[in-house]
């Protein structure tokens, strides 16, 4: 059964004024008929208009989900900033109401039951359209395309594929870190098991961070390791049936040294209860935040290497090196952005209904990319003539 989208209004609910925040809400506001940004208190949206020096062009909410279900229309499409645990409640609402969703979080369980009911209803549910994940996605798909069409006429039969993506300070400091977020989230992740692709084997590293492996860029160390579960994302990114999958790996990145500087870390995150872990993370953040004076620089790499039947192969990567400035730093700025692109194409109707991980096809990636590029965001594509990636260990 095809399903009509329920046709958007325009109207955007922005939801949540932390620091992914970013320009990007500048974009929307020009793209909506009208903007309404909804914070834990309407002083704190106000404030998040006026850091971003967009007082008056958008309105002030005090957040409650009984506050926005009563002013959310059929149409109105509600961007979720807030954290990922309070998403399904406010997609809860947005069915309830007929409204669209969008965010840059994972997709969680409950969302993507809540996405099912969506789709059914004509909804748009747009989500990992971020930074990591968001463009990380968009550079998979341009990838695996450029992979199927360069050995169309053989076809490949193994795959390696790897993407990497970190935030940190563009001035490294002895920590090779600072805290733009709540270190106890951080230290949280780290403790979270990770599963990927080694070998033509799937493996788990109970403790990622004492997997770290070398990357070299452009003559610059940087150490990886794995996170999450990279698994699911082999059929996210659409990865044909006929490609053995010898390394699959989404991770982190990180500054040369980060894993000798955070030695002691992580000696507390496998020994000290929570307790201790709770009272680390307040000592983290007094000794290594993020100030006005500080900036940040994001690095992501994405690189697919495919091999033929007749031992042909062809690889390809994409790398993206920003730094922040004095009028913003450089993750807020890629997040919102991105999510801004998403926007775009959700209010001009170019969304399905149903549940979306960033875009996927080959028209819309590109798309998002060039909107990516004209807001000073740009991903260098590079394929080495060799076809083999000389800076990778």
């Amino acid at each position: 059964m095809t399903v009509t989208v329920t046709p958007p209004t325009g109207r955007v609910h922005w939801l949540g004024t932390g620091l992914s925040t970013g320009s990007g809400l500048g974009i929307v506001c020009d793209l909506g008929v009208q903007t309404t940004v909804w914070g834990r208190t309407e002083a704190k949206a106000e404030a998040c208009l006026d850091r971003l020096g967009l007082a008056g062009r958008a309105g002030t909410r005090a957040y409650t989900p009984d506050a926005l279900a009563a002013e959310v229309a059929a149409g109105d499409l509600v961007v979720s900033m807030l954290p990922a645990t309070e998403h399904p409640t406010v997609l809860r609402i947005c069915v309830d109401r007929s409204a669209h969703f969008a965010s840059s979080s994972y997709v969680t369980p409950e969302v993507a039951v809540l996405a099912g009911e969506a789709e059914r209803a004509g909804l748009v549910v747009l989500t990992e359209a971020g930074l990591d994940p968001g463009i990380d996605h968009l550079l998979a798909h341009q990838l695996v395309e450029m992979a199927e069409q360069a050995t169309a006429d053989a076809g490949a039969v193994t795959a390696r594929f790897a993407s990497y993506c970190g935030s940190f300070p563009a001035v490294p400091n002895d920590f090779r870190y600072r805290f733009s977020w709540a270190p106890r989230g951080v230290l949280t992740a780290l403790r979270a098991p990770a599963r990927y692709v080694e070998d033509g084997r799937e493996r788990t590293a109970a403790r990622p961070y004492r997997s770290i492996r070398e990357v070299v860029l452009d003559g610059e160390r940087f150490e990886v390791y794995p996170n999450r579960d990279s698994v699911p994302f082999i059929p996210t990114y659409r990865f044909p049936s006929s490609w053995k999958v010898d390394t699959f790996v989404r991770g982190t990145i990180r500054l040369d040294g980060w894993s000798d500087a955070w030695e002691p870390v992580f000696t507390e995150l496998e020994t000290g209860s929570d307790e201790q872990i709770d009272r680390l993370a307040s000592q983290l953040a007094e000794r290594y935040p993020t100030t006005s004076d500080d900036h940040d620089r994001v690095v992501m790499y994405v690189m697919l290497e495919v091999t033929t039947a007749d031992g042909r192969g062809w690889s390809g990567e994409y790398r993206l090196d920003i730094q922040g400035d004095r009028h913003e730093n450089a993750t807020p700025r890629s997040v919102s952005v991105t999510l801004a692109g998403g926007i775009a194409d959700l209010l001009a109707g170019r969304i399905p209904p149903g549940l979306h991980q960033a875009a996927t096809g080959g028209e819309a990636v590109r798309r998002w990319l060039d909107f990516l590029a004209g807001h000073g965001i740009t991903c260098e594509l590079r394929v080495p003539a060799t076809g083999r990636d000389p800076d990778a260990a």
